[in-house]
């Protein structure tokens, strides 16, 4: 009886632990594969907004736009929100701009992007504190780091920063959307002026 006791529990115990080992290995496939996993937020089924303002003339006018496509291209997934968040590397292309002037998108493609060969914007965006994090940007083939500010409020996350473009070696590219932009970013004292700074605001509902 003692025999048939011991046996039962090893068999128990033999099954429990297998079963684990499978679980474990069916989830690292799902991940490696990009398909869904069981994670409570996924930033790939999120609705991700990736929203800007530049600015022109020495009035500092603001000019709105967004990129319309996001990657994810690792990571992305959690049982947090930060978690969710936090080392998400993404790629975004720099053909989904969106301005609601298609002539303004193309200049700022030709002009901007393609003056420094730049056709992805890649990163990583890491989360510090409950309310920053940092945004590590590729672009013009130069990596820098952009801090950030957050909320996330009825399950959404929205991140505001300040890029300074000339941190990407970016003054040519500015130049080059100035010139020919001249006249439309000329302001009342007659100045033509591209400002080197970049509002981010992004959001991802979840």
């Amino acid at each position: 009886m003692k025999k048939s006791i011991l046996f039962s529990v090893f068999l128990f115990t033999v099954i429990y632990f297998s079963g684990c080992k499978t679980e474990t290995k069916n989830d690292s496939l799902i991940r490696e594969l990009g398909l869904k996993t069981s994670a409570k937020f996924s930033l790939k089924e999120a609705k991700n907004k990736i929203g800007w303002t530049a600015y022109k003339t020495t009035e500092k006018i603001p000019v709105n736009g967004q990129f319309k496509k996001v990657n994810i291209t690792a990571n992305g997934d959690g049982n947090t929100i930060k978690e969710a968040i936090h080392n998400t590397s993404f790629s975004i292309p720099v053909s989904s701009i969106f301005t609601k002037d298609s002539s303004r998108d193309y200049k700022i493609r030709k002009f901007f992007f393609s003056f420094m060969d730049t056709s992805l914007l890649s990163g990583t965006l890491e989360i510090l504190t409950a309310t920053s994090g940092i945004a590590t940007i590729k672009m013009n083939g130069i990596t820098d780091k952009v801090p950030f500010e957050y909320t996330i409020t009825n399950n959404v996350f929205s991140m505001k920063s300040t890029m300074d473009i000339n941190k990407w070696n970016a003054k040519a590219a500015i130049a080059s959307l100035n010139k020919v932009c001249e006249e439309l970013h000329k302001g009342a004292d007659g100045i033509s002026k591209t400002w080197d700074e970049v509002t981010l605001n992004i959001t991802s509902t979840f």
